[in-house]
């Protein structure tokens, strides 16, 4: 697996493509995702899923204009549903432009294959309701959203917010994984389960 980063929209969202030979994964395209379609373009690469960890605005702008141009399905968990009716799922807010409404295809927890990749779907709320991990063994990748992020995690002040249930997740479904997993988050750089288990002053607890 191919793993790309494309920081988009107005706050910068870490877009992730997941490329194999032939097909590809999108998680979480923030922004206008013309930088994407590129990508894809120029490495013959069939768009399969767009995953979506969560559904709060900086995580969604260019889902409705990467769907449009490959026709890739839209996933995401049903629980985060009810953001789509709030602004915080609808952007709009803080100054920032609405989110271009999408239809969504609802996924649960489990063992499922994108791209050809072999992938567990963990359900990690905490920042969201409905927040999602993709888990992808073959490539030692789990893509977090805004659960956890390099020395830091994600704010819980949002509606659906909570940060004993933030931290529950954590220590059942990342903080089992093998050390050497890398954590790829919504925003900022890449870690470690490990680095984080030993250095993540939030979770000092576990």
């Amino acid at each position: 697996m191919d793993i790309q980063t494309f920081p988009l929209g107005p706050l910068q969202t870490n877009c992730y493509v997941l490329a194999g030979d032939t097909e590809a994964v999108v998680v979480d395209p923030g922004g206008a995702p013309d930088a994407v379609l590129n990508y894809l373009k120029s490495n013959g690469l069939t768009l399969t899923h767009i995953l979506n960890t969560h559904l709060h605005f900086d995580h969604t702008y260019g889902n409705k204009a990467l769907a449009e141009a490959t026709g890739a399905p839209i996933l995401c968990s049903e629980e985060d549903a009810g953001l789509l009716e709030t602004e915080l799922g609808q952007g709009g807010m803080f100054g920032l432009p609405p989110v271009d409404a999408f239809t969504p295809e609802f996924i649960a927890p489990g063992e499922t294959t994108y791209a050809g990749f072999k992938c567990s779907i963990f359900h990690t709320p905490g920042h969201s309701t409905g927040s999602l991990t993709f888990y992808f063994p073959e490539a030692n990748a789990a893509f977090v959203g805004d659960l956890i992020f390099y020395r830091s995690i994600g704010r819980t002040d949002f509606p659906g917010g909570d940060l004993n249930v933030l931290k529950q997740s954590v220590k059942d479904h990342i903080f089992t994984l093998p050390k050497e997993t890398q954590l790829f988050s919504g925003h900022g750089q890449m870690t470690t389960v490990g680095d984080e288990m030993t250095h993540n002053p939030f979770l000092s607890d576990f």
